[in-house]
């Protein structure tokens, strides 16, 4: 199994995680290279100890933002710079460790069966996961395959994904949403509107409880209120583009 890359890299945006980023990177650089990190304006002192990491793994490269942008925004510029690099793909992940590192191979040689496609995480949840949010999420689900007509999205919420990162940014360049905790709905969305085939592989997930360092960031009314804000935006330009995805679903 490729182990390292010049094309596909993994992208870790990271906020106040926690103890457990250092575990989550170093899970990651077991499993692949490189690993980018983008420091969203963390104020608990990882980004430091992030850089220290970085200088004896080789792998591993740092990018820090001065000041919280956002899960979207921060993906967003580690997608820019890794354009630049001449990297082609992404693996998003999160730093807190709810993501399985032990998956990155497998979702890496889906995109380099088929590059042009977005390998989607379907989450596996056990009993770690807060039962509101596991059915929470079936509701933004619901409306994410309408909005594509049901090109085929296993779960819109799940972070942990590849993302053809060229596609990414044209669909972001010309968004000034996208940035926060909307980014992962409405960029699979958006992609499934420019052609973008999903391919769906199951990866678990794990929530950690605050006493064995889980750190979350999540809050209930004001994330609930920006994805509701996000799928009224993404149903009018639903309305605007079905005979468009009615013709593509016809030839299909």
């Amino acid at each position: 199994m490729l182990k390292s890359s010049t094309t596909h890299l993994v992208l870790i945006p990271s906020y106040n995680p926690g103890p457990r980023v250092f575990t989550t990177v170093g899970a990651a650089l077991g499993q692949w290279s490189p690993v980018w990190v983008v420091v969203d304006g963390s104020t608990d002192g990882s980004d430091r100890e992030l850089t220290r990491m970085s200088a004896t793994e080789p792998g591993l490269r740092i990018l820090i933002l001065p000041e919280n942008r956002g899960k979207g925004a921060a993906v967003l510029h580690g997608i820019r710079e890794a354009l630049r690099a001449g990297f082609t793909h992404a693996l998003t992940m999160d730093s807190d460790g709810q993501h399985p590192p032990e998956r990155i191979p497998a979702f890496m040689q889906a995109s380099l069966a088929a590059p042009d496609a977005m390998v989607l995480g379907r989450p596996i949840f056990d009993s770690s996961a807060p039962n509101l949010r596991v059915k929470g999420r079936k509701i933004s689900n619901w409306w994410a395959n309408l909005e594509t007509l049901w090109s085929g999205i296993g779960d819109s919420l799940y972070g942990f994904r590849v993302y053809p990162m060229a596609a990414l940014d044209r669909v972001m360049r010309h968004q000034p949403w996208m940035r926060r905790f909307d980014f992962d709905v409405e960029a699979v969305v958006r992609l499934c509107w420019r052609g973008v085939r999903p391919i769906n592989l199951p990866a678990p997930v794990r929530y950690f409880r605050p006493e064995d360092g889980g750190v979350s960031h999540f809050n209930y009314w004001r994330d609930n209120a920006l994805l509701t804000w996000m799928h009224c935006r993404l149903f009018l330009g639903f309305l605007i583009r079905l005979p468009l995805l009615l013709a593509r679903r016809a030839t299909r």
